[in-house]
């Protein structure tokens, strides 16, 4: 018996995300989204915490949000649960993408301070997303506790959900920038300047904020 048209299609996409070319998976990708059909999401989700190219994934994502948030957030909800670093990330990513606020109480002060700069960003990214109004304080004393953290994509991302925020995060940064350590005064002057000046760059507010700590003064 003949494989119908349609049928043969979904099998060679569903070949397509696990060949070893990445312009495959990203063309299998690609169909999914096109042409979206609930019955391939767990597949959709399942390949998102492996799929080693970036540009595959960010694919995938745009195939989940192309089907509805009812039959896709509770699953990705599971994975922000993974054991997985990359399965985490992911959804936390897919889910900001999404938007649909059910996904905060999922947010949790864990995964904003999660080990893996990855799933911390990722998560940073959601959260501003999806906090609900009159939360944002709380959101803000939390990330504000990671400044000073890692590299600079990660210390720009989180300067970044920061200053999503809007002006209420002001106080917490002022706080921050009497912090014992000079890493987190240099994040959060940084990061106030960004706020108050977003065409100087983060590069240039990041390098002169080191040198406002290393002579000793915070004044602006």
């Amino acid at each position: 018996m003949t494989m119908p048209k349609q049928d043969m299609a979904v099998s060679r996409a569903l070949e397509g995300l696990e060949d070893s070319r990445s312009s495959v998976r990203l063309r299998a990708a690609l169909a999914f989204g096109t042409a979206p059909d609930p019955r391939f999401i767990d597949k959709l989700i399942e390949r998102c915490a492996i799929e080693p190219d970036f540009y595959v994934r960010d694919m995938l994502t745009w195939a989940l949000t192309r089907h509805s948030a009812s039959m896709t957030v509770l699953k990705l909800l599971d994975e922000v649960r993974s054991e997985h670093a990359q399965a985490r990330s992911q959804a936390l990513h897919t889910l900001s993408k999404i938007g649909d606020r059910r996904a905060w109480p999922a947010i949790t002060r864990a995964l904003l301070t999660d080990a893996d700069d990855e799933v911390a960003r990722s998560a940073w990214r959601a959260a501003v997303v999806l906090v609900p109004e009159g939360e944002e304080p709380e959101l803000a004393a939390v990330l504000s506790t990671q400044l000073g953290r890692g590299e600079h994509e990660t210390q720009l991302s989180l300067s970044r959900a920061l200053i999503a925020l809007g002006e209420m995060i002001l106080p917490t940064l002022s706080a921050a920038m009497s912090d014992l350590d000079p890493r987190v005064r240099a994040h959060a002057i940084a990061t106030e300047r960004l706020l108050r000046d977003p065409d100087a760059g983060f590069e240039f507010a990041i390098e002169e904020a080191k040198r406002v700590v290393a002579l000793g003064t915070t004044n602006q």
